[in-house]
């Protein structure tokens, strides 16, 4: 994803990805299952209309999943997200899969074995069960041409600021006033959703992302600009100082300037170490003396809404 080769659906934003209560109605395929999965280039999972209490991991981490000719591919990663990016939009390879009826099984390359019933609710959304922890994952199918990358990317940015193991600070604009961030030369965003941790850094110069020593851990939280869909808040809230506001902008996949507007300075940081994820859900990271020990940070996208028993278990019981 480049911020000059955005695609802009507006039109599609106004209804795309946005939860709702979870319509249940199944609808009688009039087509097979592999010709119901085939019909379209990309299915958007909509993590917040999960229905259920458990965790299908590879589910879990997916913006989209693409079924073509027995290959499962998933986009897990929002660097290289786009409709020329990562398999041509699609993807990188995850695993196979296999249908049957009204079931889905998948060979996934981390996840192993995983079989799902299928309900179509309607004529672009299925339901995926997983009887093994019973709870329901939601996508909605879109052809690649009118499925709006621009939308998710900004959407879920917190999830790309993740996706490198360091950012390192590589210009600062004429300076205005001085401030204690000008000492802050790496930051790095860990996992957990829209308010998480971050650490920073005065280290200069460290050609390896494990070897940077972190001299502090605080929050973080990313927030929107009202009319801007492409600019973003970003906050650090540092103990030992004032908490710092930035406004965010992405330059490209590797690229972010953060602009400070108290003090009138612009700095860009670029991506060092990035992290392609095949599962990274129960990935783990430790921390020795300030140093990452792993670039296996964990990741997965978070439910925004409450999370409810599932009434596919309830009818069965």
């Amino acid at each position: 994803m480049k911020a000059i080769k955005l695609l802009f659906g507006f039109a599609l934003a106004a209804t795309l990805f946005t939860s709702c209560e979870t319509n249940t109605i199944y609808e009688e395929p009039s087509i097979s299952l592999n010709q119901l999965l085939h019909s379209y280039d990309l299915w958007y999972i909509d993590i917040n209309q999960t229905v259920g209490r458990g965790e299908t991991p590879f589910l879990q981490i997916a913006f989209t999943l693409s079924f073509r000719n027995g290959v499962l591919y998933a986009n897990n990663n929002l660097v290289g997200f786009g409709p020329n990016g990562q398999g041509n939009g699609y993807g990188i390879d995850v695993g196979e899969y296999d249908v049957y009826d009204m079931v889905l099984d998948v060979y996934h390359d981390v996840d192993g074995y995983q079989s799902f019933d299928v309900y179509q609710i309607n004529k672009n959304t299925i339901e995926l069960y997983n009887p093994f922890n019973k709870t329901s994952y939601f996508l909605h199918g879109y052809q690649k041409s009118q499925f709006d990358y621009d939308f998710v990317f900004y959407d879920n940015i917190h999830y790309f600021l993740q996706e490198y193991q360091a950012w390192e600070k590589t210009y600062v604009s004429k300076k205005g006033v001085l401030n204690e961030f000008d000492n802050e030369n790496y930051l790095q965003f860990l996992a957990g959703g829209n308010d998480s941790e971050f650490r920073s850094s005065k280290d200069f110069k460290i050609s390896n992302p494990n070897n940077i020593y972190w001299d502090y851990t605080g929050l973080y939280g990313v927030g929107n600009i009202s009319g801007n869909k492409h600019l973003k808040t970003l906050t650090l809230d540092y103990d030992y100082f004032d908490n710092e506001f930035f406004e965010l902008s992405v330059i490209n996949d590797q690229r972010i300037k953060l602009y400070h507007p108290y003090s009138g300075t612009t700095y860009e940081f670029t991506g060092r170490g990035y992290i392609e994820y095949m599962r990274g859900a129960e990935g783990k990271s430790s921390i020795v003396d300030g140093k990452v020990q792993s670039s296996e940070v964990q990741k997965k996208r978070k439910q925004k809404t409450e999370k409810k028993d599932n009434p596919r278990v309830i009818n069965r019981s």
